[in-house]
Protein backbone atom coordinates (compact mmCIF):
# COMPACT_ATOMS: atom_id res chain seq x y z
CA UNK A 1 0.00 0.00 0.00
CA UNK A 2 2.81 2.43 0.79
CA UNK A 3 4.17 2.44 -2.76
CA UNK A 4 0.84 3.44 -4.27
CA UNK A 5 -0.03 6.06 -1.65
CA UNK A 6 1.79 8.97 -3.29
CA UNK A 7 0.34 8.60 -6.81
CA UNK A 8 -3.08 7.94 -5.30
CA UNK A 9 -2.91 11.13 -3.23
CA UNK A 10 -1.84 13.22 -6.22
CA UNK A 11 -4.57 11.78 -8.43
CA UNK A 12 -7.20 12.25 -5.72
CA UNK A 13 -6.26 15.91 -5.45
CA UNK A 14 -6.91 16.47 -9.15
CA UNK A 15 -10.25 14.71 -9.52
CA UNK A 16 -13.10 16.30 -11.46
CA UNK A 17 -11.05 18.75 -13.50
CA UNK A 18 -13.52 18.29 -16.34
CA UNK A 19 -16.24 19.61 -14.04
CA UNK A 20 -14.07 22.58 -13.09
CA UNK A 21 -13.55 23.47 -16.76
CA UNK A 22 -17.27 23.13 -17.51
CA UNK A 23 -18.24 25.30 -14.53
CA UNK A 24 -15.70 28.00 -15.42
CA UNK A 25 -16.89 28.12 -19.03
CA UNK A 26 -20.55 28.14 -17.98
CA UNK A 27 -20.14 30.86 -15.36
CA UNK A 28 -17.62 33.13 -17.07
CA UNK A 29 -17.89 32.32 -20.79
CA UNK A 30 -15.52 30.72 -23.27
CA UNK A 31 -13.45 33.88 -23.79
CA UNK A 32 -12.93 34.64 -20.09
CA UNK A 33 -9.63 34.56 -18.29
CA UNK A 34 -11.07 32.19 -15.68
CA UNK A 35 -11.86 29.56 -18.29
CA UNK A 36 -8.41 29.95 -19.83
CA UNK A 37 -6.73 29.65 -16.43
CA UNK A 38 -8.72 26.52 -15.66
CA UNK A 39 -7.70 24.85 -18.92
CA UNK A 40 -4.04 25.88 -18.61
CA UNK A 41 -4.00 24.71 -15.00
CA UNK A 42 -5.12 21.25 -16.02
CA UNK A 43 -2.60 21.09 -18.88
CA UNK A 44 0.29 21.98 -16.57
CA UNK A 45 -0.90 19.72 -13.77
CA UNK A 46 -0.28 16.40 -15.54
CA UNK A 47 3.45 16.92 -16.27
CA UNK A 48 3.90 18.24 -12.73
CA UNK A 49 2.23 15.12 -11.30
CA UNK A 50 4.48 12.89 -13.39
CA UNK A 51 7.57 14.75 -12.18
CA UNK A 52 6.45 14.34 -8.56
CA UNK A 53 5.83 10.63 -9.01
CA UNK A 54 9.28 10.18 -10.58
CA UNK A 55 10.87 12.17 -7.74
CA UNK A 56 9.13 9.98 -5.17
CA UNK A 57 10.26 6.83 -6.95
CA UNK A 58 13.84 8.09 -7.19
CA UNK A 59 14.04 8.98 -3.48
CA UNK A 60 12.06 6.09 -1.99
CA UNK A 61 15.16 4.56 -0.38
CA UNK A 62 16.47 7.87 0.93
CA UNK A 63 14.25 8.17 3.96
CA UNK A 64 14.30 5.51 6.65
CA UNK A 65 11.06 4.27 8.11
CA UNK A 66 10.72 2.88 11.59
CA UNK A 67 8.26 0.04 11.82
CA UNK A 68 5.40 0.57 14.22
CA UNK A 69 3.87 -2.44 16.01
CA UNK A 70 0.68 -1.94 13.99
CA UNK A 71 2.65 -2.14 10.69
CA UNK A 72 3.71 -5.75 11.23
CA UNK A 73 0.29 -7.25 10.46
Amino acid sequence: MGQSAIPTAIIAGSNHFEVAIAVAITLFGVTSGAALATVVGVLTEVPFMLILVQLCKDTKGTFSRKMQPSDTQ
